[in-house]
């Protein structure tokens, strides 16, 4: 089956994952990661991208991205890919590809879906049950996003800025957001992760699918219904 080309759109938030090849580590000190966070400032401010979250794993990396120009994003990942591969390799002293192919990425709306997102990505070592609390992780967007901290490399999303007039109520704000996490969002992002498809109301989907041309979700399975004959 042919795959079907990137929905990217100007000014639409992208959840975007990269996973280390085969599973295997794409950080193995806090130096690479300090590495691959500055190369990844650089590059977003230089191509047209706002960088809002972000979390990286051992084996992976979550980014919560809008793009200001159609395509920045995935010029935005190929470049990075390239020049943290380059850093690895000459490090450690290994050659060959890092990545598992090409980063999956879906749409995020631009109401609660993207808080939720944000959410979503900073929660992932509480979830891998690498710490307790989000706030006990160095590597995400967390400590900015829910405790003030600096962080060069966030642009703030205006449904971020929305949480509040000033910053502490802001922060408060989204600390609260936080602690309301379910397992059904962790179930439902990696579901849109998995079939790229865009994560927002049913107008949301909508309005995309007539930009695009194409449909974006899949129809119920099954045959369909045959039809009473009248009588």
């Amino acid at each position: 089956m042919a795959r079907q080309p990137r929905i990217d759109l100007p000014d639409v938030a992208q959840h975007v994952i990269q996973r280390g090849n085969d599973r295997q580590p794409c950080f193995f000190r806090d130096i690479d990661r300090i590495r691959y966070l500055q190369d990844l400032r650089e590059l977003s401010l230089a191509g047209a991208c706002h960088v809002h979250a972000y979390v990286l794993m051992t084996n992976h990396v979550h980014l919560l991205v809008t793009p200001t120009q159609t395509s920045a994003i995935s010029r935005l990942m190929q470049s990075l890919g390239r020049r943290y591969v380059r850093y690895i390799n000459d490090t450690y002293g290994r050659t060959g590809t890092l990545w598992e192919g090409r980063y999956k990425s879906h749409l995020v709306a631009n109401d609660e879906h993207l808080l939720r997102c944000y959410r979503y990505i900073e929660l992932n070592p509480v979830r891998a049950g690498m710490v307790a609390h989000a706030a006990d992780y160095r590597w995400s967007s967390y400590g900015r996003n829910a405790m003030g901290l600096a962080d060069p490399l966030l642009h703030s999303h205006t449904c971020y800025s929305g949480l509040g007039s000033t910053e502490a109520e802001r922060l408060q704000a989204y600390r609260e957001l936080v602690q309301q996490a379910c397992d059904e969002d962790a179930a439902r992002f990696s579901d849109h992760l998995r079939h790229q498809h865009p994560m927002g109301n049913e107008r949301f989907r909508t309005a995309i699918e007539a930009q695009v041309g194409r449909r974006l979700t899949p129809g119920k399975g099954g045959r369909p219904r045959k039809q009473k004959s009248e009588t």
